[in-house]
């Protein structure tokens, strides 16, 4: 069993994962490696690294950057209730079964830094397998909009999670 520890965003994490790149149809979700991408990294306090044994994991960050700019016209931000988070799992591991203990990894975290029980997040409607691993969470399905993605408008739904106080 490997051992995880959630790390503030540093210039290396943010450069590293600033390369990452999915291979398609996930695509999407690759970042450039533009120093504006690494800045978006690092200009957000609430960006965390999760680093385990053999290196860098994945990345949360919560608040207005994990937030798609679509779902401002669509409405979904006006419930202030919900805290949004944003996901990113190393590329190389995406598909082998991780993606669940990584989600209740990141939302144990948040949870106990911030006393979040309200999430809220915002998936491409086509990524079926991350999806399934929100459900399986506990996350129920909201509605589905549209945001415009290079270019191309590009349907996100919208998931959100209580936590339950009993």
């Amino acid at each position: 069993m490997s051992t995880y520890l959630f790390l503030p965003m540093t210039e290396e994490y943010a450069a590293l994962i600033s390369h990452w790149k999915y291979d398609e149809p996930y695509s999407v979700y690759s970042m450039d490696g533009s120093k504006e991408c690494i800045t978006e990294l690092l200009n957000c306090e609430y960006y965390y690294a999760l680093h385990e044994q053999n290196g860098l994991f994945g990345y949360v960050c919560k608040g207005e950057s994990a937030r798609v700019p679509g779902g401002y016209g669509a409405g979904i931000y006006n419930d202030s209730i919900y805290v949004d988070i944003g996901l990113g799992l190393r590329p190389d591991i995406t598909g082998q079964g991780k993606g669940l203990e990584f989600l209740i990894l990141c939302m144990h975290f948040l949870r106990e830094q911030f006393n979040i029980h309200h999430f809220r997040l915002v998936v491409a409607s086509f990524n079926e397998r991350a999806i399934k691993v929100y459900e399986r969470a506990g996350f129920v399905k909201g509605i589905t909009f549209q945001s415009n993605v290079d270019g191309q408008d590009m349907d996100f739904t919208v998931m959100r999670y209580t936590y339950s106080t009993t």
